[in-house]
């Protein structure tokens, strides 16, 4: 009797999440020095991480022996200062995702539906299919999230709906205005879930605290891995009302983030200057890479995150041929989107290679 024959059988046929693959691995397997690679494909900061979070990370290694602040006290006291909230209304997790996988502990099982858009973040659906329910997906509508159909496909089964704005993988965003109807147009049965991992590249981004202060049943999600670039710590949290945050920490595992990253977090939300000059570099480097596109007569989706999907081709025949050059990208047709590849916005010079390289790969 094997390992297989044990597994529960949801295990046997639950998808796998493909994350982009890392600068030496790639080294390794196609014999290029790693100095060489720019890696432009999982959405990290070109900028690197924060140079307060930095510091502080170092500093709190030092005390390594030591258990992390399993309830995260001083990351939400200064979250709640941040965003004129209580500090029980913050809940932190190893990364916004395992928030996500948290809402399914919590309101997902058997039977039950969850209704996203397509294509949208892979997890929403991953989680879904590894609680046992359905997942239920919209198509989009001129690259953002149908709002209209979302909503008229929500039925009595349906427990959680997710919107990502702005939406990986197309960098789009729904308006504010549309985001306050559709959640408050909502069921009392259904959690709206409104990840802004990209949020905070926005210019003037849409505010939700006042559906939270209405009792509207929402959470959103929030990541330190884009912005304050800091991804390898794993760091994110939501925001909600007190009673949702309490339940999400009842099935939160014990000290599920580390001290480093606290400390590296905390110092994070001082380090104003670094945010603004990241966003302000990522709108730029937008503006360079539409420029290039278009001089190239390549489609693309005009996008307000940091990245941007352009359309090659063949998406994969590209992403491999850009990967022997040292250059990598993600190809999307896992998200059914087969011509295309989503970049992520780098520094200038590594915007003008990629765009270079675009040039020859589109074209043999």
């Amino acid at each position: 009797m094997n390992f297989e024959s044990l597994a529960k059988p949801s295990v046997l046929t639950q998808p796998v999440y493909e994350p982009g693959k890392p600068i030496d691995y790639v080294a390794r397997e196609l014999g290029l020095d790693a100095a060489t690679i720019v890696k432009l494909a999982s959405n990290e900061n070109p900028w690197g991480p924060s140079p307060r979070a930095v510091a502080a990370a170092k500093q709190a290694l030092e005390a390594g022996e030591l258990y992390p602040d399993g309830g995260c006290f001083e990351l939400r006291q200064k979250l709640a200062a941040k965003w004129g909230l209580s500090a029980d209304q913050f809940v932190i997790g190893n990364g916004s995702n395992e928030i996500i996988e948290l809402l399914g502990h919590v309101f997902v099982g058997p039977g039950d539906e969850v209704v996203m858009g397509a294509p949208a973040f892979v997890v929403y659906k991953l989680v879904t299919l590894l609680f046992g329910a359905k997942a239920i997906e919209v198509p989009l509508l001129y690259w953002r999230h149908d709002l209209e159909k979302i909503a008229a496909a929500i039925t009595s089964r349906t427990k959680l709906v997710y919107v990502c704005t702005p939406n990986n993988p197309t960098g789009t965003a729904n308006t504010g205005a549309e985001l306050v109807a559709f959640v408050r147009a909502l069921p009392e049965h259904v959690v709206a879930v409104i990840d802004e991992a990209y949020a905070e590249f926005v210019e003037r981004a849409p505010d939700l605290r006042p559906l939270i202060a209405e009792g509207r049943k929402l959470v959103c999600l929030r990541t330190f891995s884009k912005i304050y670039g800091l991804a390898s710590l794993r760091i994110g949290y939501g925001y909600a009302s007190a009673e949702l945050c309490a339940l999400l920490n009842r099935v939160r595992q014990p000290f599920n983030v580390n001290a480093i990253a606290q400390a590296a977090a905390l110092a994070a939300l001082d380090d104003d200057e670094f945010a603004a000059k990241t966003a302000r570099e990522n709108r730029a480097g937008l503006a360079q890479l539409e420029k290039g596109c278009a001089k190239l007569g390549l489609e693309f989706v005009p996008s307000v995150a940091n990245f941007m999907l352009i359309k090659v081709g063949d998406g994969l025949r590209v992403f491999e041929a850009l990967q022997r050059r040292g250059l990598i990208v993600r190809p999307v047709k896992s998200y059914g989107l087969p011509e295309w590849v989503r970049v992520t916005v780098g520094t200038p010079a590594q915007n003008v290679r990629l765009l270079e390289e675009l040039r020859t790969a589109t074209k043999s």
